[in-house]
């Protein structure tokens, strides 16, 4: 539902349904995307060696079988790394490098270590095998509070700790408030990774010119922001030395693809390494496994509370896991909602920790509604449970704690300045429009029926247009004065007419996927009269060329405030020029003239076509009035005053504008499976002046859906060892059209004071209320405290009190006794007629046991019963060459050995090992009982994660199979295995 617009916007097109101008291209398959445009003559293209441990020395790189192939023309190694680049800027005084290749170490699994540039990929990924990496790996951490004791592994030895950074903030009067208030609540919550996954991964095409020493780099980035002097800083070249690109088209981001910062340089050093153009594109598992992630975010929040659930005081408690390095902009997701940390409500103390941990796991960074997720889970969770244990009404309790209709703008105590809105009345809309009355009805009757029912509900603050200087919050007063302030939110655009009349514009907006370019032309439209569908917007960033700002790009809902504001007060100077002209013409005053259907006129004055009096500062400019130079060009940035630089008392105004959001959730939960179906969810938003209704809901559903995967499905995973474990859509699961829902969309406006337009961002708040609120609905449903995203049927089966099956025949499911990643413990046997003693003897034959290890090559006697060996294994799609070592031990002959291996490969490491018993039976022949444990990490545990268990049990399975067969020369009758392939008329092993 869309509230009605005045009729003076009815009128134009500014608040009007538009059809994107951008899809007609789209939808005949004619976009530009990165790996579109055409690559220069001679370009060669890069796959990138990644570490297969989450924590490492990388004792030394041996490129040289790698370099002797045909079509590989160089890799690039961290020695020349270190030659030619710096490391990137951190936004903490804390002495950490984060290179773009690891020069000492790598910090997580996947982390680049070399990069091969070949003629195509096929080569430059067959190269992969042949870099020779010698690691000597290190205990790995991945738990965030059990990082920050101090015996914990540290990853940073300069540092001294993983606790890179904490600031402690004190606003009003807390300590007073909490020893006054009547009752104390709190609660424990912990956020954790997902991220964004685009349907186009990274894509990088750099170029180095040795006569300037320029790196040109075209890439799907959404910046150029602050991140273009980050990267110009760590190539170590002036700002015009880095020339930054992007394509037309970009297959979305929601944040994710702030973090090809470090591949731009990577791809530029590599071009700068082969004297070449160098590509490189991302394929989804480097893209899940190390692009980037949403921060996970533990913390204790505590309110002081009145009686009637007002809350007077809160207190965080906060660690941000930004994994195993701070890159830039971290720490934003902390300081983006800092300002704003009592969200909707008026509570004028507050006392905030907020540390910065580091661990083994990709670099966070931003995700859509960056911060606001994480502050939002923890705050509504409180007030949900403020109402539960004072025995309110959670909806009441919302209430009476809301900002005032008529205090706007209202500074929160942190320093937000909130620019205007009416909370009370978006609640009374979204409550009456959105059925709230019948809600509680179907709640009532499915209790009674004894069906699992909860309600839901959350307010939130979207914040938008960020201030360049919120990110300092983390740095001390004294450190920001010897810094410098920072502050502001500087947008640009250039509205050009031409000659015939035709209007250009060009926004630093770098959209993906969003609409910009319809909505800009609609603004344009409407100003200069003119025909929407003549108007040309260009949405492609070329820094050596166009006007940008560091506050440039497409983040932090920055589009309807800032740049469609910057448009219009372009193409209101276009029309002022023009407007003057032709008043000059026609002896009038230039307020007369007005703009509309093309025409430049005067009411029932004269009239000319709106082509004749632009073409005048073109063909003409001599018969100008004066002061017009002619040319009709013009470029606006705009900054907002309101985006103050933090002051001494650690106050910030983080952004611009704040939205507000009211949602509504009604689930009901399966008893059987643990699902948890929305039977309603009512979203009610107030984004100041809407521009575009149509664009305006497809962001909120976008960002609801993806919000949806947030709750119920996606985390990214990591084994204790670091080993990454969601390397696959299978394993990863992200929402798709079956698991979408239709939201119930209600709009109130309530225009900013702040913004040309009166309009806000909108394009995020979903991803900040609807995670929580459905959380809070679920917790009502089940009577518990204890919600953990995301809410998996397995999860929520067990948090109703149902108990998992067992586990399937010959799978013990106790936690293996290797170290690792994807850990596997299981067991079998296979009857082989054969004594013991045979059977024994045969394996300890160096010539038998390579016959019988699976894709064994070679095996070379090292010493007695140990062996060097040359094996490969594959699980799924990944085949994985390992240098493997074979040892037999704890021989207790004919009765029982130990069978062990462990192996390293460029996919991944992985270690095991078998306890083999020989039972004699009746008939002479051995019963071979085996239990094994193993471990594997990197590419292999990522990608075969849901195959591991049974893959093998399949591998270690054919071991003795095979012996057998090569005892008597026929098949035989196994376990498990054995029956499987008889049941399936497979016969034999395999």
């Amino acid at each position: 539902m869309n509230m009605p617009h005045s009729a003076e916007a009815k009128a134009g097109h500014i608040g009007q349904r538009q059809c994107r101008v951008e899809d007609a291209a789209l939808l005949r398959g004619l976009g530009r995307y990165a790996d579109d445009v055409a690559t220069p003559p001679g370009t060669l293209h890069a796959a990138i060696v990644r570490s297969p441990h989450a924590h490492a020395r990388v004792l030394s790189v041996d490129a040289a079988a790698a370099l002797a192939m045909p079509g590989v023309h160089g890799v690039l190694t961290g020695d020349d790394v270190k030659r030619w680049a710096n490391p990137f800027p951190v936004g903490v005084r804390a002495p950490m490098e984060h290179w773009c290749l690891a020069v000492d170490k790598v910090r997580y699994v996947g982390e680049p270590v070399c990069v091969v540039m070949a003629d195509d990929r096929y080569l430059a990924e067959d190269a992969l095998d042949a870099v020779k990496v010698e690691y000597e790996p290190l205990p790995a951490i991945v738990d965030t509070e059990a990082a920050a004791e101090e015996d914990a592994p540290v990853l940073h030895e300069a540092v001294g700790s993983n606790v890179v950074n904490e600031r402690n903030f004190r606003y009003g009067e807390p300590e007073r408030a909490f020893a006054e208030a009547a009752r104390r609540v709190s609660i424990k919550v912990h956020y954790p990774r997902n991220s964004c996954t685009p349907i186009e991964c990274y894509v990088v095409l750099g170029q180095y010119q040795p006569a300037t020493g320029t790196y040109d780099v075209l890439s799907n980035f959404q910046g150029p922001y602050a991140l273009h002097s980050v990267m110009s800083r760590a190539l170590n070249v002036p700002g015009n030395r880095l020339r930054l690109r992007t394509p037309p088209d970009s297959g979305g981001s929601f944040g994710i693809k702030q973090g090809v910062l470090t591949y731009i340089v990577l791809m530029g050093l590599a071009a700068r390494k082969v004297g070449a153009p160098v590509k490189w594109v991302e394929d989804r598992l480097e893209h899940l496994q190390a692009s980037s992630s949403a921060t996970n975010r533990v913390c204790e929040i505590e309110a002081a509370v009145e009686a009637d659930g007002r809350v007077l005081a809160l207190k965080y408690d906060q660690i941000d896991d930004c994994g195993g390095y701070l890159r830039a902009p971290e720490p934003a997701t902390f300081y983006r909602m800092h300002g704003n940390l009592t969200g909707a409500y008026a509570i004028r103390n507050l006392l905030v920790r907020n540390r910065v941990v580091l661990t083994n796991k990709v670099p966070s960074g931003l995700n859509r509604g960056f911060g606001g997720g994480q502050v939002y889970f923890a705050l509504e969770r409180l007030m949900h449970q403020v109402a539960v244990e004072l025995g309110l009404d959670p909806l009441e309790v919302i209430r009476r704690n809301l900002v005032p209709a008529g205090a706007f703008p209202y500074r929160a105590a942190a320093g937000a300045l909130l620019d205007s809105g009416d909370y009370p009345a978006a609640i009374e809309l979204a409550v009456r429009d959105g059925g709230l009355n019948d809600l509680l009805r179907r709640r009532e009757q499915a209790r009674a029926e004894g069906r699992i029912y909860g309600i839901g509900y959350t307010a939130a603050v979207e914040p938008s247009i960020s201030n360049m200087g919120y990110i300092t919050t983390a740095m001390t007063p004294e450190e920001r004065r010897k810094a410098g302030p920072k502050n502001g939110a500087v947008s640009t655009a250039t509205v050009s007419v031409g000659p015939l009349g035709d209007v250009s514009v060009h926004v630093s907006s770098t959209p993906q996927g969003q609409g910009h370019q319809t909505v800009v032309a609609q603004i344009v439209a409407e100003v200069l009269g003119v025909a929407l569908e003549g108007i040309s917007v260009n949405v492609e960033l070329d820094t050596g060329k166009d006007a940008w700002s560091i506050a440039s790009g497409n983040y932090s809902s920055r589009f309807a405030g800032a740049v469609a504001g910057s448009v219009y007060n372009a193409a209101m100077r276009i029309r002022e020029r023009m407007a003057g002209i032709a008043a000059a013409m026609w002896q009038v005053p230039a307020e007369d003239v007005r703009f509309a259907g093309g025409k430049v006129f005067v009411e029932g004055g004269p009239s000319q076509p709106f082509h004749r009096i632009a073409g005048a500062t073109h063909w003409s400019p001599g018969l100008l009035p004066e002061g017009e130079l002619g040319g009709l060009r013009e470029t606006a940035f705009w900054s907002p005053p309101q985006l103050t630089a933090p002051s001494d008392e650690d106050c910030i105004n983080s952004s611009l504008c704040y939205g507000f959001i009211f949602d509504i959730c009604a689930v009901e939960i399966d008893r059987v499976t643990g699902e948890v179906h929305i039977d309603r969810y009512v979203t009610c938003h107030d984004a100041g002046r809407i521009l575009n209704p149509m664009l305006v809901d497809g962001q909120i559903r976008g960002g609801f859906t993806q919000a949806l995967g947030v709750a119920l499905m996606e985390e990214f995973a990591y084994a204790s060892d670091g080993s990454f474990l969601s390397g696959t859509f299978a394993d990863y699961l992200v929402p798709t059209a079956p698991e979408a829902v239709e939201p119930l969309i209600l709009h109130m406006e309530t225009p900013s004071p702040f913004t040309p337009l009166g309009a806000k961002g909108v394009g995020e708040g979903n991803n900040m209320s609807t995670p929580v609120c459905i959380a809070n609905a679920v917790a009502d449903a089940l009577g518990r405290s204890d919600i953990r995203l995301p809410l998996t049927p397995s999860r929520v089966r067990t948090m109703i009190g149902i108990d998992e099956p067992p586990a399937p025949e010959g799978m013990v499911q106790e936690a293996p006794k290797t170290a690792g990643g994807s850990s596997l413990q299981a067991e079998d046997s296979v009857e082989i007629p054969a004594s013991p003693q045979q059977v024994y003897d045969a394996l300890l034959d160096p010539e038998t046991l390579k016959a019988i290890i699976p894709g064994c090559h070679a095996l070379e006697l090292e010493s007695e019963n140990h062996y060097r060996a040359d094996v490969t294994v594959g699980v799924g799609m990944i085949r994985a060459r390992f240098a493997a070592r074979v040892g037999l031990t704890d021989l207790d002959p004919p009765r029982s050995l130990k069978l062990s291996g462990s192996g390293n490969s460029p996919m991944g490491s992985a270690t095991g090992s078998a306890r083999v018993r020989f039972v004699e039976l009746h008939n002479g022949h051995t019963r071979l009982e085996y239990v094994y444990d193993a471990a594997v990490s990197g590419k292999v545990a990522a990608v075969g994660g849901r195959m591991l268990q049974s893959a093998s049990k399949v591998i270690i399975g054919q071991i003795f199979t095979r012996l057998a067969q090569r005892l008597t020369g026929a098949p035989v009758r196994s376990g498990l295995w054995q029956r499987l392939l008889a049941l399936f008329g497979k016969g034999g092993a395999q």
